[in-house]
């Protein structure tokens, strides 16, 4: 059977002129001054403005000795205007330093000692966000319908593998996630049997697990072979691997190209899968286009969201994580708040951001920067800009400006929050805050003992599964700096909760300016947060766009409106 089953039908500027001359020069050698303004095009007003004055001055000889001070004053006033403060005015020397723009700063904690002592007038607990948080009733219901989807394709038995294809996944556990869910794809549209796929050891996750520590193999390969027809084998057979010496390295490595499209496999890797009998393609992350038939969706979808759950360690510790978080969240009705947090030392080495650290800070930051990066930082015409970084909503969010985002949107000290994190740099001294706003704070070194977090140590894949778990099951998740986990937590949680992701996308470029104002008044800060709430509510529901990602949009690819759910159902009994 041929891979094409598994597809369905488917002017020159000037340039700027130079400074100008001294005006006593100026004078000497062209005595007709508006000649001169009249010609520069962009001359500003206020460039205007100083000329004129100049040029007054300088016509009543008898004041020419207060030409140096006006030219200095008018500068200084113009300075002004562009953000610029006199510091010094001493001797004669102006010292003249510019201002910082609005939201270049990190003074969160300035903003945090102003508005505390409201945020304590308000621990009551009787008027709690979390209670009644997201307004449900303004978006469609979506029901999960992969199963119907994957029906279309019309499979009753498993079909005549074209060979064996082998993937690499690499990264951390979701980009692992991502790699196995589009080999599966790329498996049923060309008819291979795919193996098992290989994890590489990730230089910076640093997990030596195999597939089967961390999802369930034996149900992934059942549910892959019974309910979408994808033939599946842990190995490739001895015989096809005594043909390449015994070594899987010999088998021929296809380079595919990212975001490469169903065609290119059908052209390109079909004939070589036919021709050799395996094929291998490392690494595998993203090599395959977003936008493919609905078929090919299909089983992307199926392999995610039903094929492909955790190991049996894994999902009962993690169940016992999500059972401790409900009963300890009594006083809000069994509901949390789950908080990705990208606070770790390489985040924020990478992000290029400072914060209130000082020379100690930028000295940790270059070291972490080159051992990571080797020298990516120092490449000629690199140039760091913190400021420039913070304004553009690019720095990782600390744990205090998660609280207060939280805080000033009425989450109040009796609700529970659950921080998802690796290990959070300098955690003493920054989680301190978090700890202050919320005492009821849980990770998964407080919610599980260390006897039974032991089987985990040094696998942080594993680590990232408990996270993963905890939060996707909590009534509301944020995101503080993207990536790939807060990107398939939000489809998963979509796919479960009727097409909502219940999850709090602070735009961070807006959070820079309100962390960097000081003086800002309580309530204007809780009407400002309260508005990220709403927003993110409004865009719990998105649908996928063209170029976007299933994983995170489930809707419509692997989901259906629960109206047309009805209809169909209502016509068949008719």
């Amino acid at each position: 059977m041929h891979g094409l089953s598994r597809l369905g039908t488917g002017g020159t500027r000037s340039a700027s002129p130079s400074p100008p001359s001294s005006p006593r020069l100026r004078y000497g050698h062209n005595k007709s001054f508006g000649g001169r303004v009249g010609g520069a095009k962009q001359s500003t007003a206020v460039d205007k403005m100083v000329f004129f004055l100049i040029s007054a001055v300088f016509r009543r000889k008898g004041v020419l000795l207060f030409a140096p001070l006006l030219y200095i004053s008018i500068m200084l006033l113009c300075m002004g205007s562009l953000g610029f403060d006199v510091v010094n005015l001493k001797k004669a020397i102006v010292v003249v330093h510019r201002r910082a723009p609005p939201g270049s700063l990190y003074r969160s904690p300035q903003v945090f000692e102003k508005l505390w002592p409201f945020m304590e007038a308000e621990n009551n607990g009787s008027s709690n966000t979390l209670l009644a948080v997201w307004n449900l009733k303004m978006h469609q219901n979506w029901r999960p319908c992969v199963n119907k989807i994957i029906s279309k394709t019309g499979l009753s038995e498993l079909p005549k593998s074209n060979g064996f294809l082998i993937i690499e996944a690499n990264g951390g556990l979701n980009q692992q996630r991502l790699s196995i869910c589009d080999a599966v794809a790329v498996a049923g549209l060309l008819n291979a049997t795919l193996v098992i796929p290989i994890f590489h050891l990730n230089s910076v996750w640093r997990d030596s697990s195999k597939f089967g520590e961390i999802f369930d193999e034996e149900f992934f390969m059942d549910k892959l072979r019974n309910n979408v027809k994808v033939n599946i084998v842990k190995e490739l057979p001895q015989d096809v691997l005594q043909s390449f010496n015994n070594n899987i390295s010999s088998i021929v490595n296809l380079r595919v190209k990212a975001w490469s499209s169903p065609a290119h496999y059908l052209q390109k890797v079909l004939p070589k899968l036919e021709e050799m009998r395996a094929v291998r393609i490392a690494p595998f992350s993203n090599r395959l286009a977003h936008s493919v038939s609905s078929s090919i969706q299909g089983l992307r979808c199926f392999a995610n969201f039903e094929a492909l759950r955790f190991s049996e360690p894994i999902r009962m510790l993690a169940d016992k994580m999500v059972d401790r978080m409900v009963n300890n969240s009594s006083l809000s009705g069994g509901k949390y708040v789950s908080v990705h947090l990208r606070f770790e030392l390489d985040m924020v080495a990478f992000s290029c951001c400072e914060y209130d650290g000082g020379e100690e800070e930028r000295h940790e930051m270059d070291i972490a920067r080159e051992k990571g990066w080797r020298g990516k930082f120092r490449r000629r015409g690199r140039v760091i800009r913190p400021g420039a970084n913070r304004m553009d909503g690019k720095c990782p969010l600390t744990p205090l400006e998660v609280g207060m985002m939280l805080r000033g949107m009425g989450f109040d000290n009796s609700t529970t929050v659950y921080v998802a994190a690796g290990n959070i740099y300098k955690e003493e001294k920054y989680m301190a805050p978090l700890r202050q706003m919320f005492p009821r704070l849980e990770t998964k070194y407080t919610l599980a003992t260390a006897e039974e977090l032991a089987p985990f140590k040094g696998h942080s894949s594993r680590l990232a599964a408990l996270d993963y778990t905890v939060c996707l099951h909590s009534e509301v998740f944020i995101t503080t700096q993207g990536g790939n986990f807060p990107h398939f937590l939000m489809g998963h949680r979509r796919f479960l909760y009727g097409g909502h992701a219940k999850t709090i996308k602070p735009d961070k470029r807006k959070l820079a300016l309100l962390f960097d104002s000081p003086d800002i008044r309580w309530e204007t800060f809780k009407l400002q947060m309260k508005d990220v709430l709403r927003r993110s509510d409004v865009k719990g529901g998105e649908m996928k766009k063209p170029s976007g990602s299933l994983y995170t949009f489930p809707m419509p690819d692997c989901m259906c409106k629960h109206s047309e759910e009805k209809r169909n159902n209502t016509s068949k009994l008719a």
